[in-house]
């Protein structure tokens, strides 16, 4: 996989994720104003991302790029919205551990 290919799948994972949180948490159709703020963030560091090549997951990376505001905001996403791509984007999911699993190794 190529390292834009690799960006591009990261940031739909974490679109995802943010959308299901924003919908299940602040109850909004769209995307609300702070989690949009995040979901901006999110994808600055995935562009700026220096180890995108051999990148596992970002809680895994010995450089942490998200501030510690945004660290525990995306932290409260993927912990409350994680399980529920489960259900809804199986494949994705699934693809995105292992791809990440496998370039851990």
């Amino acid at each position: 996989m190529t390292v834009a290919k690799k960006r591009a799948a990261e940031k739909q994972v974490v679109e995802l994720m943010i959308k299901s949180y924003c919908k299940h948490t602040h109850h909004e159709k769209q995307l609300c104003a702070s989690c949009q703020d995040l979901l901006l963030y999110a994808c600055q560091r995935i562009d700026c991302c220096p180890f995108m090549a051999v990148k596992t997951f970002c809680s895994s990376c010995k450089v942490h790029c998200y501030s510690l505001e945004k660290r525990s905001q995306i932290r409260d996403v993927m912990k409350k919205s994680g399980w529920r791509m489960l259900f809804h984007h199986p494949i994705l999911l699934l693809k995105h551990g292992l791809s990440s699993r496998r370039r851990h190794k």
